[in-house]
Order: structure tokens, then C-alpha cells, then sequence
């Protein structure tokens, strides 16, 4: 991947433009999807053109790496919120509602289920989505069972991966499940999830 810098000496001008391509690009990939999105279309979005584009992407795959690094860097920001808070099972809890109402969200869901069916089919984002699970579950799980063992609770090494991983899978669930029924009522899945993720994380 191209490295700004090393053609734009002002660093604060090659994040603001880099801003500016992948606002572009997210807009263009939620209304035509990763495939159907030209770079043409994201150089015309972001007001640029498109060799000015691979100044700082070298295309689209570059682009997504980019959206799944600041995805760890927001979910890295969260596990640091919540280890902040001292107790990190009943913040996982008590977050509860905020989280579901936000992965419900069409506008945060779209892009990463883009994303997800781009993995499906190239190695390349794979392997991109691959490592970016690998390390925020490495983040993750000594909160998990720095929490667990708090409250005395089993922390072998199963019992944790296995509850970690049900405890995403339910999150990532989500935009799924607002994908196939938008109808769904908000609040009897936030209580339902509520407690599942009780047991999931107290039991």
C-alpha cells in the first residue's frame, strides 16, 4: 500500500485527503456496493481525481484494509472504555442496549456486511479481516477473563474462547438479522439479548 507520506510531506493534509476518499468511497460501496462502485465514481464523490486517489490507495481493496483498521481502532477504543470502568462484565452488560440499537443501524451495518461478502470471495480482504479479528480478540480476551475471575467465575482456556466468540458473534449477528427483518421489535431483542449475553458472561 502506498505510504502518503513519503509523497505528501504534511501529514495532517495526507490524513484529511485520505478522510476525504474513504468518506467518498463509503458512500459509493453503500449505494452500489463494493463491485459496482468504480474508482471513477468514488474520484467524482470525493472531488478528486482518480490519480490523486492511488496517491494514497492503491484501489479498492486498499481502501476496505482501511475501513477494517479503523474498525479495530474503534472496537480497540471500546475494550479500553470498558476496562476503564473497573468491572468489565457488568459494562459489557449494562452497554447492552446502546450496542444493539447501534449495530441495528443501517447506517453503521451496511458497510461492514459489505465488507464481510467481500471476504467471502477475495483472499486478499480476507486475510485483512482475518488479522483485524485476530487482534482485537487478543485485546479482548484478558478482559474477559480478568472480569470472569473478579467475580470467581471459570476462566480455562475453552470456556473463554467459546464465550468470547458467542459474545461477537452475537453482535455481528445483528446487522444481519436487521438486514432480513427491519420490522424487528427493538426492544424485545434488547431484552432477549440482555439475557443471553447475562449468562454468556456471568454464568
Amino acid at each position: 500500500m502506498t505510504t502518503p507520506e513519503k509523497r505528501h510531506p504534511d501529514p495532517e493534509r495526507a490524513r484529511n485527503r485520505r478522510r476525504q476518499v474513504l468518506d467518498a468511497a463509503s458512500a459509493c460501496f453503500g449505494r452500489s456496493g463494493f463491485h459496482g462502485a468504480s474508482m471513477a465514481e468514488i474520484s467524482k464523490a470525493a472531488g478528486m481525481s482518480a490519480g490523486h486517489i492511488y496517491n494514497y490507495f492503491d484501489g479498492k481493496d486498499a481502501i476496505i484494509a482501511a475501513f477494517v483498521e479503523e474498525n479495530v481502532e474503534r472496537v480497540s477504543a471500546l475494550l479500553r472504555d470498558l476496562e476503564s470502568r473497573g468491572d468489565v462484565l457488568q459494562a459489557l452488560l449494562d452497554d447492552v442496549p446502546k450496542s444493539v440499537l447501534e449495530h441495528l443501524d443501517r447506517e453503521v451495518w451496511k458497510l461492514p456486511l459489505e465488507i464481510t461478502a467481500e471476504a467471502s470471495r477475495n483472499p486478499t480482504i480476507a486475510a485483512v479481516v482475518h488479522d483485524a479479528d485476530r487482534r482485537t480478540r487478543a485485546i479482548f480476551r484478558p478482559l474477559l477473563k480478568a472480569g470472569r475471575e473478579r467475580h470467581g467465575l471459570p476462566a480455562d482456556d475453552a470456556l473463554l474462547d467459546g464465550r468470547m466468540d458467542a459474545i461477537i458473534t452475537v453482535f455481528q449477528g445483528l446487522s444481519a438479522r436487521a438486514q432480513h427483518n427491519p420490522d424487528i421489535d427493538n426492544d424485545a431483542l434488547i431484552a432477549s439479548i440482555h439475557v443471553a449475553m447475562r449468562a454468556l458472561l456471568f454464568t
